[in-house]
């Protein structure tokens, strides 16, 4: 949207996984890559909660990029995926205790909470998140480049849009 992130210090990345559930790795793996490059440029935290558990980690910022990993079934394994909360489903009919990150910011603004103005999701479609130290699914691992790519349009510019894509 034009605003550098030198005159916005608060950006935060959150890269969510956990890193011995195979492809359920890549967040975590994400958010160590974006620390190690561009940590001098926004808040990196990385973190295996859920829920309101990660409330704390979505306040205080302006803008925040979420890593994670999806499951649609609907394309290959390593495609990347941008959500914002006009694109994502609402996970409240399920469960109060499966609530996603759009619907805890939602409880957080109805709290008077300092949540982000900008939430942008930056997803890979998964192929395993289940097996207990198994190595991420090769087009997953080799989505980590692109993912990259797209985490520092966000941080130079705020623009986060994979080409071709309208989401």
């Amino acid at each position: 949207m034009g605003v550098s992130i030198e005159n916005d210090p608060g950006v935060r990345v959150l890269g969510l996984g956990n890193e011995i559930l195979a492809d359920d790795a890549f967040g975590i793996v994400v958010a160590r890559e974006v620390k190690r490059r561009f940590g001098h440029l926004a808040d990196c935290v990385e973190s295996c909660e859920a829920g309101f558990n990660l409330l704390d980690r979505l306040l205080g910022v302006s803008r925040l990029l979420v890593v994670d990993t999806i499951v649609t079934g609907t394309a290959k394994p390593g495609t990347l995926h941008i959500c914002r909360a006009d694109n994502f489903p609402s996970a409240a009919n399920l469960s109060p205790h499966f609530l996603g990150i759009f619907d805890v910011l939602a409880v957080a603004g109805k709290l008077g909470l300092p949540v982000p103005r900008e939430v942008t999701i930056l997803a890979v479609e998964a192929a395993d998140c289940f097996t207990v130290g198994g190595a991420m699914h090769p087009d997953v691992c080799a989505a980590v480049a692109g993912a990259m790519d797209l985490v520092a349009d966000f941080l130079k510019d705020g623009s986060c849009t994979i080409p071709g894509h309208s989401g």
